[in-house]
């Protein structure tokens, strides 16, 4: 009898339209290519429900990605899209022994991946990512998910999603970084303060833009730099204006991933001021780039060193200018979470154990030495 592939389905919102598009989720574009590295037998597959806009299948990196455009349906073309959803992972199991079904968020696709391993009896994951903790999110009372099958990202996460709607995910497993990606190369660290998000006013780079002005009164020279963009963009720039900070403070826009881990490795500190955090992989990053860390929000409730909790943006601003100003200040790289152990965590829970690498399958990156 000829041996069935092993297949692993990744429901996600979105997922980039090509291989060069590296800012739409980065995050799990690193998870997919763990999967890869790390399970070479193992077929993945990537339906995206919302984005890229298009219907038409396409691979990535040597993984088929199927997408279905569906950000502007309406209820009726919607509930039309989970039908072709369903017949499509009805199609795969018919060739090839379905894994699970790994769903990114408590919202649409968890809603969706629920049903569909009810009916073609498959194990089914949800990954809960952050906003989707919250008590806005209505999909969970229709999801009605039990705690063994929800993944949190964080400590945070976890205590969050319990407070908004009185369920506790039972595991927790961030989704960590692909050290692979950094710049082996030693670089300066000519950056004082850097920004590296969408700007967003969840995100408030307005206090980011505030805190530079004032630590401008202490240290006129400073450097600082925001990797990103997004709908604060003229307000920010605005601010920066009124502010007078137009000289120290630099606002690149949006820029390829591997571009901002650049700059990461070439800053003393990554300002984060968002008010909300399920766990954002842009900290570690930046801890593994050398950079020290100050943020609002804790993600995991143990100590992770140079990463640096504070409450409010007067205790951001006097820490930051309390790192900068200390000659004793180390800038180490420190490595938290990856990829790799984060893909064998969830495949372990799906059941699926690491299978021996071969090397004339094709990987979805190579893997090299790397520093920082």
């Amino acid at each position: 009898m000829k041996k069935r592939n092993k297949t692993f389905i990744i429901f996600s919102p979105a997922f980039p339209l090509g291989e060069e598009d590296s800012t739409w989720v980065p995050w799990l574009q690193t998870i997919v290519a763990a999967l890869n590295n790390n399970f070479p037998g193992l077929n993945v597959i990537v339906f995206a429900f919302q984005y890229p806009y298009t219907t038409k299948a396409y691979s990535w990196h040597n993984n088929k990605i199927l997408p279905f455009n569906g950000y502007y349906k309406n209820k009726v073309t919607r509930f039309l899209m989970w039908m072709n959803i369903f017949i499509e992972v009805r199609k795969i199991k018919k060739h090839s022994d379905i894994v699970g079904i790994f769903s990114q968020w408590c919202t649409e696709c968890t809603f969706v991946a629920k049903y569909i391993a009810k009916f073609l009896e498959l194990k089914y994951y949800c990954w809960v990512l952050g906003g989707d903790a919250r008590e806005t999110n209505t999909y969970v009372k229709r999801i009605r998910p039990e705690p063994s099958l929800l993944i949190a990202i964080s400590d945070f996460v976890v205590d969050e999603f319990y407070r908004s709607h009185g369920i506790r995910p039972q595991h927790v497993i961030p989704t960590g970084i692909d050290i692979s990606l950094f710049d082996s190369s030693k670089q300066e660290k000519d950056i004082d303060v850097i920004g590296v998000g969408a700007l967003s006013v969840l995100k408030q780079y307005d206090l980011f833009v505030e805190i530079v002005a004032k630590l401008k009164e202490d240290l006129p020279g400073i450097k600082t730099m925001i990797c990103g963009d997004g709908t604060e963009r003229e307000y920010i720039d605005g601010m920066i204006k009124e502010l007078g900070v137009g000289e120290n403070l630099t606002v690149t826009g949006f820029i390829p991933h591997k571009e901002s881990l650049k700059m990461m490795q070439r800053a003393r500190i990554l300002l984060h001021p968002s008010s909300y955090e399920g766990f954002g992989t842009v900290c570690l990053e930046a801890l593994y780039a050398g950079a020290h860390v100050i943020s609002f929000v804790q993600p995991m409730y143990c100590e992770i060193r140079n990463w640096h909790i504070v409450k409010t943006k007067e205790e951001m601003q006097l820490k930051a200018l309390e790192l900068l100003q200390d000659r004793n200040t180390k800038y180490e790289s420190i490595l938290t979470y990856t990829t790799d152990d984060a893909v064998k965590k969830v495949l372990k829970l799906f059941g699926y154990s690491t299978e021996p690498i071969d090397d004339n399958k094709p990987k979805a990156f190579s893997k090299t030495n790397s520093g920082v």
